[in-house]
């Protein structure tokens, strides 16, 4: 069987694509009914309000759950391009036309010499393994520019620059994006655009920053890895609870505190490493941006207090674009998050109960995709040392002049 040539078919892939996609889109609108409490609800109440408030013009300043950066009112505002359709329809559609355009970046990085469409079929499997959670937030969109940046920084540094500095305002974790630049001009444009952008923010609507002060007294969100530990010590007599807290279902009471800041501790020292492999790093090539940037987010994503489903979005996004590269050292790591983003949708929303209640099944799901995670990241981040910077140099032949390897990367 031609397995190369079934990956290298457009056809194929865009069928797939489109016969997962109207699953989706099903699930979404409610025409089929998916399993577990309905996910849509954020965008029908939630954002729905959160619109109002910004088409009054300003930012939710009372409203602890608005939790992102001030370009995120567009996404949310987003749906008012299309009224001809109620506000969750509309956002349901564009969600889908993000998750294409991110399909269309990856197709033309996959084309060339050295290149593959593999990071095409990671997108097109692994986003639907989430499930409708994926057209029920906006991270599907904040995907499509961080892709966008990746596929842009290995030719165009000053618009990857200019597409990270974008999606920070919208959701902070594409500033990770900029770990693996080499060029200057990318980190220079990424500022440049970020100070425009903030101040054209804070000077349209009050509250622009407000978000800032709204996460402090967060707790340890229930499918994070910290939350195992009380997971596993509501079975000794654990006296805390799980309430919806600033937006999502957390564990609050004794020893909670603890653990967010071990929490923090690990995220700093995962900064570190991160900075020390930056600083120790000779060897880059094409392909680093985005397997810096993939490593950096799996680090912050397995330190967090927060684990939310929607957060693979961005792990498939980013493995998607390494695989793009043949010579990519990410295969494993790429699909080991594919593996966790199945496990996801069994823990939410299939089996959400569960988790909630640490029923030993929930707490067995939780064990398993946090325990591919962090193996995802163990990997990526000692294939991301190998590659960049455990190089052997290579040999030199007498009397030729040593010269410094140029950065492919952007």
């Amino acid at each position: 069987m031609d397995t190369a040539g079934i990956r290298r078919s457009p056809a194929l892939l865009l069928v797939t694509w489109g016969a997962t996609r109207l699953l989706l889109l099903l699930f979404v609108f409610r025409v089929l009914l998916f399993p577990g409490p309905d996910v849509t609800t954020d965008v029908r109440s939630i954002y729905q309000g959160w619109y109002e408030v910004l088409s009054a013009g300003t930012y939710p300043l009372d409203d602890v759950t608005w939790q992102y950066p001030p370009v995120a009112a567009l996404p949310i505002l987003s749906p008012g391009l299309l009224p001809f359709l109620d506000y969750a329809e509309a956002f349901f559609v564009l969600a889908c036309l993000a998750d294409l355009a991110v399909l269309a970046l990856l197709l033309h990085a996959g084309r060339g010499p050295g290149r593959t469409w593999r990071g095409a079929w990671v997108w097109v499997v692994g986003v639907p393994l989430i499930g409708p959670t994926v057209y029920a937030r906006y991270d599907v969109m904040v995907t499509a520019v961080a892709v966008a940046a990746l596929v842009a920084g290995v030719r165009r540094p000053r618009v990857m620059g200019a597409l990270v500095a974008f999606g920070a305002l919208l959701k902070v974790w594409p500033a990770l994006l900029l770990l693996g630049a080499a060029r200057l001009r990318a980190w220079v444009s990424a500022v440049v655009t970020a100070v425009v952008l903030a101040a054209l923010c804070a000077l349209a609507m009050p509250g622009a920053f407000a978000f800032l002060t709204f996460q402090q007294d967060r707790g340890t969100e229930v499918e994070s890895l910290g939350a195992l530990v009380f997971h596993v010590a509501r079975f000794f007599g654990w006296e805390g609870r799980v309430a919806y807290n600033y937006g999502s279902m957390e564990f609050l009471g004794p020893y909670v505190d603890v653990v967010s800041q071990a929490a923090l501790l690990l995220s700093a020292l995962g900064f570190g490493w991160l900075l020390l492999w930056r600083l120790r790093a000779r060897h880059l090539t094409a392909h680093t941006v985005a397997e810096a940037a993939f490593v950096a987010v799996l680090v912050f994503t397995v330190t967090s207090r927060v684990i939310s489903p929607q957060y693979m979005v961005w792990l498939v996004g980013l493995a998607a674009v390494c695989l793009c590269f043949s010579d990519s050292r990410m295969t494993r790591p790429a699909w080991l998050v594919v593996a966790a983003s199945l496990v996801t949708v069994l823990e939410f929303p299939i089996w959400f109960t569960w988790v909630v209640t640490s029923d030993w099944r929930g707490v067995a799901l939780l064990f398993l995709r946090n325990g591919l995670l962090v193996a995802a990241t163990l990997l990526a981040a000692r294939e991301l040392w190998r590659g960049t910077v455990a190089v052997p140099s290579p040999a030199r032949v007498p009397g030729q002049a040593t010269r410094a390897r140029e950065p492919l990367s952007s």
